[in-house]
């Protein structure tokens, strides 16, 4: 997690929500009065961002915002448990209640949603990771929430590592084509990852010896079949329509790692609430 980062999002964030000003809690609240407010579970589910994010909008709109309670990452909670306490300047409290919520009910809906597919294989030793299927501008945050969840992380953006997808080899015509290209063109410090959606071109991944091979949408007879061909020469990943129903089997078929769009992209947000109380 980049602090810098995140405050620079948090006060487009809040910018967004405010706008000019909260016309409603002004009209009520005189500036220094202060007030007492607790984030409350709704449901059961996996906490993720309590202090690291929900506390950090509130202290980025009020430094003087303190918490004597933040439930930590990873803590199981039911309903009506006490995630979060608050002490600050009811204005403030209000301002960056939603915005707050907002973060935190996706957060956990993310490390909730990635530590059900984790529960799903925990006795194998096969990886669970995410994918670039985020939100625009909560990368970083959905990616630090599928960590929490128990998952890890596929790469960060197209700089981080090589990935020749579907597209590269049409456009480019082969896949021992695209890989001379990579190879000529990248660090000898950069692994190389392909994608394949027959066992022809698993053949033609080994043959161009490349590092991550991914199978794209594939069964899982034919999974089995290129987790045997492959055999250890290269790390196998698989991709494409992995549900918590199926992510189990894929598993069981040996690939190395189980990249889910779905951790990020089809994560329900977790139901939380915000209580506040006004000291007079």
């Amino acid at each position: 997690m980049d602090h810098q980062e995140l405050t620079t999002q948090i006060q487009a964030f809040l910018a967004e929500d405010i706008g000019q000003g909260d016309i409603t809690s002004e009209a009520i609240f005189p500036p220094d009065q202060l007030g007492h407010a607790q984030f409350i579970a709704k449901e059961a589910f996996l906490v993720c961002g309590m202090e690291k994010v929900a506390l950090a909008v509130f202290q980025v709109r009020n430094p003087e915002i303190t918490s004597n309670h933040a439930l930590p990452d990873g803590h199981l909670v039911r309903s009506d448990d006490v995630l979060l306490t608050l002490t600050g300047p009811v204005l403030d409290l209000l301002a960056a209640e939603r915005v707050a919520l907002n973060l935190a009910q996706r957060l956990c809906g993310v490390a909730t949603n990635t530590a059900r597919f984790v529960e799903k294989v925990k006795d194998l030793s096969v990886r669970i990771v995410d994918t670039r299927k985020t939100t625009p501008g909560l990368r970083m945050l959905e990616k630090y929430a599928v960590r929490v969840g128990g998952g890890f992380n596929h790469r960060f953006n197209l700089a981080d590592a090589v990935l020749i997808k579907d597209n590269h080899i049409a456009a480019c015509g082969s896949i021992s084509g695209a890989v001379a290209k990579i190879r000529s063109n990248v660090p000898h410090t950069m692994k190389i990852e392909v994608e394949a959606e027959t066992l022809q071109q698993v053949e033609e991944c080994l043959a161009s010896k490349v590092d991550i091979i991914m199978l794209d949408n594939m069964d899982l007879d034919s999974m089995r079949e290129a987790v045997k061909l492959v055999n250890g020469k290269a790390l196998v990943e698989a991709s494409g329509g992995i549900t918590l129903e199926n992510v189990r089997q894929v598993a069981e078929t040996g690939v190395d790692v189980i990249s889910i769009g779905a951790l990020t992209h089809s994560a329900v947000a977790c139901d939380i609430s915000m209580q506040i109380t006004a000291h007079h």
